[in-house]
């Protein structure tokens, strides 16, 4: 896990959002290897081991998707360098290409397939929700597992910074607060509306 990233990542816990703590163990440069994150809120402790965040809960993904890393590139409308996208579930899938289409931004591979190691290209999380900041990231892509549980696509929804866009894999309509820009078979791309 990029030790910058540690910015970005919230507790899951039921209470209001706050920063995590980090004690590193072992860094490999940048890069987190073994260590923990700490809830000065609620005490919770989050395991870092061979630079994998393991927060509760999270199923591997089956690493399936329709979508491209071209085509996310385009759905996003990210250009230039810094900040951080989030791919969940299936569209981690498309990590490898995408991170060739998008040099320095980095990514945040949220229950990808079993065996995904860390590396700098892409920080690996594993959880039951997304563990990700409000307002905290350039862009988030859902893949369709990840998308059939509505506390993702809220959690997706809330990351992304204002005026910015989340990619869902999901023929499911968009919830009300979600301004459509796109939508093709079984995918749609919004942004949060400014009453979130």
């Amino acid at each position: 896990m990029h030790i910058e990233l540690t910015d970005h990542l919230r507790c899951l816990s039921d209470h209001v959002e706050s920063f995590l703590v980090l004690l590193p163990d072992t860094m490999d440069g940048r890069r987190v290897v073994r260590g923990t994150l700490g809830c000065p809120v609620c005490g919770s402790i989050v395991r870092i081991d061979e630079g994998v965040a393991w927060f509760e809960g999270g199923t591997p993904s089956e690493g399936r998707t329709m979508l491209s890393a071209v085509a996310v590139a385009a759905f996003l409308g990210v250009s230039g360098p810094g900040g951080y996208i989030a791919l969940a579930g299936g569209a981690t899938a498309v990590a490898p290409e995408l991170a060739a289409l998008l040099p320095g931004v980095g990514l945040v591979l949220v229950n990808p397939s079993e065996g995904t190691a860390d590396s700098m290209s892409g920080s690996v999380l594993r959880g039951g929700r997304l563990p990700l900041k409000h307002g905290s990231m350039r862009g988030v892509v859902l893949g369709q597992d990840a998308a059939e549980s509505a506390d993702w696509v809220t959690d997706a929804l809330g990351a992304v910074l204002p005026g910015l866009r989340v990619v869902v894999e999901s023929a499911a309509p968009p919830p009300g607060e979600v301004e459509l820009l796109a939508a093709v078979e079984g995918c749609w791309v919004g942004k949060r509306t400014a009453k979130r």
